[in-house]
């Protein structure tokens, strides 16, 4: 190394402007959690210490002088400290390598003892060569070509193989062959220990010899530090298995974190407690991530194309289930710019589930739950609805989870709909179960759900009666109630005019608006007024009047409904409201118009589509039909394959 090693050991060269060979090394050892070092010394002993202990690292080091350093190769260094290489398992390197942190963080984690080698590289004539044989190192010296790939002094040795290696490198000293390789001595024993080589490909792992050799590892490494890293969070909490992995990501390269929207994220897992500006502000505080971005969506695809990290981070959780897909499409896109998918383990630590569920029971709670209906409008634009008339039913619109494109699709919220409560207690749907047993089956759906609830409110019944069911609602944390405007006994709107039905006056029900919103003690709460005119066929301007009016009188949003298969009614209401009134959300129960998709309805102005009764027309032909093939065999074997397994119901249900 000529005048660059005058006053100093070779360990000690720059290969950077902020570290040398050795400063590097020492750093790397902390960030990978290692404690104790034992550094052998020789030439310039002084020096090199004092250099250590101004670096002021956490790091336990033994200096151990080999007197004869320059009588001796460094298998006698080994050998004089000896006495503290004893007690575990070890990484073994010499003091001129330079690797990068993927190719340390595969020899720290390997489970087995190793030895760096590369099966893309060119056999050196000059350096160590490794012999592999049945997957293990069979021999190490510069001397072997045959069966062997160009290997690099880093090993990790584990403690019974390491105590097999030590122990005939004590014999070679005591014999004095002291100018030899250490590998010498575990080419005697190697079918002794389990040493497997670890193929590090064209990653830099590289020995410094001469200062050709400094050039060009430094102008490698200065590619090495500019890599770029991306991950991507929805979280609003930090735990310490997120640091590990943001860890991780920083030795990589400069680390641009992802966070995702608050739509996306209320798409993809539930709504996000903490807004996504705050979230992005939480990731950006963390030391070492350069740059903190948006990510609209559960896809990565644009956000990869258009940052070409060199690495995209993920825990391993995406490898099968519901992301496989989207792991496939970051495999895709990083594949046409050759970037790279590097996945740690998941940790399943039992202290992030509790955290979790606490986050949870925080959702479920009435004050959070009954405001995000509203938040999730003004985010979203529509929102999407389905029946719940059970706790099972709820969990099954909670969960239910849909990828598609690139996107997740959940619903929203749950419809607690009159006619299901009705049906699934046998009941006829005249408003014959009273609100205490329909307030028990809010009750059921909110203990094991956090997503906001839409009620069916029937008529609201007496003005004085409709006070008091505000009141409940609104402590229990439902988020908006919908009455229709009609009285005396409920008829279901889809008879039309094929039974008397007698709608309420225009005074009367925006008297009964007035005193239900004067009734509630929060903003959050949303009364909803339907409109029965297209149902009852008084007409499109019948229909706008009352919208108007009851608007006007308080209500926080309109339903229009009709029995029609063709939307052409429901279309000219909206566009006709929406000439007028921009703001106020329109709600529509596609039942019979059921053709048109959620993006129609968001294109003409609708901001909620509730689907009103299909868990319920659904499930009762499937249990009816199980019944009667059980009756026509008089076994349940047929029964099987219709039935889903207990095992996987049972996983609906949280263990809290």
């Amino acid at each position: 190394m000529g005048v660059l090693t005058s006053e100093h050991p070779k360990c000690m060269t720059e290969i950077s402007h902020r570290n040398t060979i050795l400063s590097r090394q020492l750093r790397q050892c902390v960030e990978y959690g290692i404690e104790e070092v034992v550094m052998t010394t020789g030439y310039y002993d002084k020096v090199l210490i004092d250099y250590c202990n101004f670096l002021h690292l956490p790091l336990k080091i033994t200096f151990v002088n080999n007197p004869l350093y320059d009588k001796t190769n460094y298998i006698y260094s080994i050998y004089c400290a000896k006495d503290h290489l004893k007690d575990g398992d070890i990484i073994l390197m010499h003091g001129d390598l330079v690797f990068e942190n993927l190719v340390f963080e595969a020899v720290v984690d390997s489970p087995d003892s190793c030895m760096t080698v590369s099966s893309t590289l060119p056999l050196p004539e000059k350096d160590f060569k490794a012999v592999i044989k049945d997957g293990r190192i069979e021999k190490v010296g510069i001397e072997f070509f045959e069966n062997a790939m160009a290997a690099q002094p880093l090993y990790k040795i584990k403690k019974e193989d390491w105590l097999i290696w030590l122990s005939n490198i004590e014999r070679f000293c005591e014999n004095d062959n002291r100018k030899c390789y250490a590998e010498n001595a575990l080419n005697e024993v190697s079918g002794q220990c389990a040493i497997k080589p670890l193929d590090v490909k064209d990653m830099l792992c590289a020995e410094i010899d001469t200062p050709e050799d400094l050039e060009v590892v430094s102008a490698k490494l200065r590619t090495v530090n500019d890599r770029t890293v991306y991950m991507c969070f929805s979280t609003e909490y930090i735990h310490s298995g997120h640091i590990a992995i943001i860890k991780r990501a920083k030795r990589l390269g400069r680390l641009t974190i992802g966070v995702l929207s608050d739509q996306a994220v209320a798409s993809f897992r539930r709504f996000p407690l903490m807004p996504f500006e705050e979230r992005k502000a939480l990731m950006a505080s963390i030391a070492g991530v350069e740059r903190v971005v948006e990510q609209s969506t559960l896809s990565y695809a644009e956000n990869v194309r258009a940052l070409k990290p060199d690495y995209v981070v993920h825990g391993d959780d995406w490898v099968n289930g519901f992301q496989r897909p989207i792991r496939q499409e970051v495999l895709d896109v990083l594949a046409e710019y050759g970037g790279q998918l590097v996945e740690y383990p998941y940790s399943s630590d039992p202290r992030y589930k509790e955290i979790d569920k606490m986050h949870r029971a925080e959702l479920a709670m009435p004050d959070l739950r009954r405001g995000r209906l509203r938040k999730l409008l003004d985010m979203k634009g529509l929102v999407t609805a389905i029946e719940a008339h059970s706790g099972i039913t709820g969990l099954i619109a909670e969960k239910t989870t849909v990828l598609q494109d690139g996107k997740t699709y959940q619903f929203d919220a749950m419809w607690i709909s009159s006619l299901c409560d009705s049906t699934a207690k046998g009941k006829p749907d005249i408003e014959l179960v009273d609100m205490t047993s329909r307030f028990r089956t809010i009750d059921d759906i909110m203990e094991v759900t956090t997503k906001p609830i839409i009620f069916d409110g029937d008529t609201g019944g007496l003005t004085e009666h409709f006070i008091y069911t505000v009141r409940s609602l609104e402590r229990m944390g439902v988020s908006m109630v919908i009455i229709e405007d009609k009285t005396g006994l409920k008829k279901n709107s889809l008879f039309g005019t094929e039974v008397e039905q007698t709608q309420d006056s225009i005074e009367n029900f925006c008297a009964k608006i007035a005193a239900g919103k004067k009734a509630q003690k929060t903003h959050d709460f949303m009364i909803c007024a339907r409109i029965e005119s297209l149902i009852l066929e008084r007409g499109m301007e019948d229909a706008l009047t009352r919208a108007f009016a009851f608007v006007g009188a308080g209500a926080d949003a309109v339903m229009i409904h009709s029995r029609k298969k063709d939307p052409a009614e429901i279309f000219e209401f909206v566009a006709k409201f929406r000439e007028k009134d921009s703001v106020t959300p329109i709600v529509v129960v596609p039942t019979s118009f059921n053709t048109v998709t959620e993006d129609e309805f968001k294109a003409r102005g609708v901001n909620v589509v509730i689907y009103a009764n299909q868990l319920t027309r659904t499930g009762f032909p499937a249990m009816q039909n199980a019944a009667r093939t059980i009756l026509e065999h008089h076994r349940a074997k047929e029964c099987d394959d219709m039935c889903m397994s207990i095992k996987d119901i049972i996983t609906l249900i949280p263990e809290e």
